[in-house]
Parts: C-alpha cells; sequence; structure tokens
C-alpha cells in the first residue's frame, strides 16, 4: 500500500529542470520500507552533487543542501524539509522505522498541521555542519540548529536556537527558548526552565544572517550549474519513478 494514504505527501513544488549531478536516489524495498519512493525537490532547491537525499524525502522551494548532507527517508519516512530552509555541509537527517508489519508505528511519528512525518523541519530554519535531527523530530520555523547539535525524540517549537553542541532528546521546546551550548536537555522540567531569547541574548539574529548566506548559495550555484529552476527534478508524489 502508498505510504501517502496515511503521510499525504503532495505539498512540495515539483522542480522544474532535471539534472543527474544531485545526488537524488529512491529506497530500495525493506519489511519496514516496502513503496519505493524517489525524493521530491521544489524550485529554486540546489542539492550538492556530494550530498545524498534518498528515498521519501519533501524538499521545498528555495533550499540549499550543502556537500555532504545526508537526508535518508528510506527507514522512518517521510522527511519534510520546508520552503527556504538550509541543510549544511555533514548534516544527518535519518529516523527510526515508521511502518512494521503492515501498520504505522505511531511512536515513532510526529503530527504537523494534521500529518504525520518522521521528521519535519520548518520553513527558513538553518541546520549548521554536523548537526542531526533523528526522528522521531520536529523542528518548527525560524529555528536555528547549531553546529554538531542533536534533536532526537524530540519536538522543538518556533524562533528557537539550539547552540553548537547542544542535544535534545525526548523532550518539547517551547517557541522562542534557546539551548546553551554543550547543554544535553533530556527532561521535560529542564526543557520547561529553558531561557527565553531577549534583544539583548547574543544570537538572537543568528538565523538571520544564516539564511541569507544559504539562500544566496542557492541561487548562486543554481546559476552555475545553468539551472534556472532547480538542480533536480521531481517525479509525481507516489510515483516512485527515478530521474
Amino acid at each position: 500500500m502508498a505510504f501517502q494514504a496515511w503521510f499525504g505527501s503532495d505539498s512540495v513544488a515539483p522542480a522544474e529542470a532535471p539534472s543527474a549531478a544531485a545526488e537524488l536516489r529512491p529506497n530500495v524495498p525493506a519489511p519496514f520500507n516496502p513503496t519505493i519512493e524517489t525524493p521530491v525537490v521544489g524550485a529554486g532547491t540546489y542539492v550538492d552533487r556530494m550530498a545524498s537525499v534518498i528515498g521519501h524525502v519533501e524538499i521545498g522551494t528555495g533550499v540549499f543542501v550543502a556537500p555532504f548532507a545526508s537526508i535518508r527517508g528510506d527507514e522512518g519516512q517521510p522527511i519534510h524539509i520546508g520552503n527556504g530552509s538550509n541543510v549544511q555541509d555533514f548534516v544527518m537527517l535519518h529516523a527510526l522505522e515508521t511502518f512494521a508489519q503492515g501498520k504505522l508505528v505511531e511512536k515513532n511519528l510526529v503530527t504537523v498541521d494534521g500529518k504525520k512525518y518522521a521528521v519535519y523541519v520548518g520553513s527558513n530554519v538553518s541546520l549548521a555542519h554536523q548537526s542531526q535531527v533523528h526522528g522521531p523530530a520536529a523542528v518548527g520555523d525560524n529555528t536555528f540548529v547549531g553546529m554538531q547539535a542533536l534533536v532526537f525524540k524530540a519536538v522543538v517549537g518556533k524562533n528557537v536556537v539550539i547552540e553548537p553542541g547542544a542535544k535534545v532528546i525526548g523532550v518539547t521546546i517551547a517557541d522562542g527558548r534557546y539551548v546553551p551550548a554543550g547543554k544535553t536537555i533530556a527532561a521535560q522540567s529542564d526543557a520547561d526552565a529553558l531561557p527565553e531569547i531577549t534583544g539583548d541574548y547574543p544570537f538572537a539574529k543568528l538565523n538571520e544572517g544564516v539564511l541569507h548566506v544559504n539562500h544566496e548559495f542557492a541561487d548562486g550555484y543554481l546559476a552555475a550549474s545553468g539551472s534556472a529552476g532547480s538542480h533536480a527534478s521531481s517525479p509525481a508524489p507516489g510515483g516512485g519513478s527515478g530521474h
């Protein structure tokens, strides 16, 4: 049975221009993911040829995926990356299995706006170098996930800053909070006590600058590749065909 019956992955605008350079590949069939899916990439998105994007992955418009990023929708799925976000060098997106014995594994899914995901990354999110978001997990809009940070079995709100090396495990973080560098937040009481981002917080505007740079990267590398639309073409959702 096609997974779209549950997941409804029809929200990403199709790309406009094909290219064989980007590493977009279908998953291999397995008991936990029997349907073959090929990543769907929105217009104006650049996926570097040294990145790897596999399986049931939805990438929105205007996204920059840097060299050596790995986005694997071959176990837990789908993985969603919203418009205008960036996935920097050596970032890992993966998830625990979401399908077993013909049924969804609900505990390994997050629900956002009525749809189920293994990993959900909102719009205008920055995933900095070597960070990991391992599903089940959701990261809200306009959030910065710092270098070598980890988000696992967690829901991170909007306008959050996770400083470098921090770990967020098994908790929900409210909008507008920050996680100090190197801290492990694995108890909800600790998550609830996180400080709010105020005007004097030194990283309050960090994500704005990071987004600006990576939007320019997406546009620049697309122009250099000779593509007016996207670095990879997209099949119709559920088509399961390669490029």
